[in-house]
């Protein structure tokens, strides 16, 4: 069922002259009313773009042209589907799929429980899965795919352990999809930042800042700019592929 605010969202698009036309580039891009998705869905705007997104809880107050937000929880299955059936309804095509939704549920390996593991995976992993698969028959030759990875990935820490999983699950599943895609000109890459400047890391206590930037050569967070350009990077050169590109100011985690 399409929410109200995603009705008012659509009144507010038709006001603003948005026009999907069967030339425009489409892109999805998943979580992006905030962020780094944010970021990225405004850098695709402005490369000509029409961008689909999800999100969840609160929606985006700022009007964008060329973009539809629609609320779809992704750890739920059948609000995965609706969201690909939507975008469906209006597209012939989609010429990049940014996988961007993740979640963290902060607790320790033995506090987590079966419902916070699947929840994690079903939102990082197995939403983009299905909506890569679902959307396949849609993406033609030359088209971008690009998954949002995480430090946490590469590198333990003890106190996300799922989190960390499910984005090692990520760089795993851009690997892999790179054969799906061979022949195609269609690339598959992943964007794995370090801690970025977005509303989360601010609620963080200022102690686990400055221990974070002691850890980090740069001794800062990234700007959610700053990550967006690896973004669009990956989207203006052809011959990345497979890669997983760092973006994490030369952070330790010893």
């Amino acid at each position: 069922m399409i929410s109200l605010t995603h009705t008012i969202n659509c009144l507010f698009q038709l006001l603003n002259h948005n026009t999907l036309t069967l030339e425009m580039k489409i892109a999805v891009v998943t979580g992006g009313t905030s962020g780094i998705g944010l970021g990225v869905a405004k850098m695709l705007i402005a490369k000509g773009y029409y961008v689909f997104t999800t999100y969840v809880g609160k929606a985006l107050e700022e009007n964008l042209e060329n973009f539809d937000a629609i609320s779809a929880d992704q750890s739920n299955r059948d609000e995965v589907y609706k969201f690909i059936a939507y975008v469906k309804e209006k597209v012939t095509h989609i010429d990049c799929i940014v996988c961007n939704a993740g979640l963290t549920i902060r607790k320790s390996f033995t506090e987590t429980q079966d419902e916070d593991w699947y929840k994690m995976m079903d939102v990082a992993v197995n939403s983009h899965y299905i909506m890569i698969r679902e959307f396949f028959h849609l993406i033609p030759q030359g088209s971008r795919i690009i998954f949002t990875g995480s430090q946490m990935g590469l590198n333990p820490h003890a106190t996300v352990l799922a989190y960390g999983v499910t984005k090692a699950a990520v760089h795993a599943l851009t690997k892999n999809l790179v054969k799906e895609f061979e022949g195609t000109g269609t690339t598959v890459n992943a964007i794995v930042p370090g801690f970025v400047d977005t509303p989360w890391q601010k609620e963080k206590p200022e102690e686990i800042k400055q221990n974070i930037y002691r850890k980090t050569a740069i001794h800062r967070f990234a700007s959610i700019d700053e990550v967006v350009d690896a973004y669009r990077f990956c989207i203006d050169n052809p011959f990345v592929n497979g890669s997983l590109i760092e973006v994490n100011g030369g952070y330790c985690y010893k």
